[in-house]
């Protein structure tokens, strides 16, 4: 699992920029999604906030994304969006 300090602290070191969401209901979301799917939410993470491949997912296709890759991206964003509601 993915805390929201973590996504935080990857979108300000790793990507050099501020985060414009709220970082604990993205990484709720994100946790989530990484169970549904059963895979790692780093990498998910990765996936959502630079484009990532995940290569066990299927996600990419000659760099564009697949069907899952779609899904599994819309998944964290509906998700996010009913966290943030509150």
């Amino acid at each position: 699992m993915i805390t929201g300090e973590q996504v935080e602290k990857y979108i300000k070191e790793d990507l050099d920029s501020e985060p414009k969401h709220d970082c604990h209901d993205l990484a709720a979301a994100i946790n989530d999604v990484s169970h549904e799917v059963d895979y790692d939410s780093y990498e998910i993470m990765q996936l959502l906030l630079e484009n990532r491949p995940i290569d066990g997912l299927h996600t990419h296709s000659y760099g564009f994304h697949t069907a899952n890759g779609r899904s599994i991206i819309e998944g964290i964003q509906s998700k996010y969006y009913e966290y943030n509601e509150y």
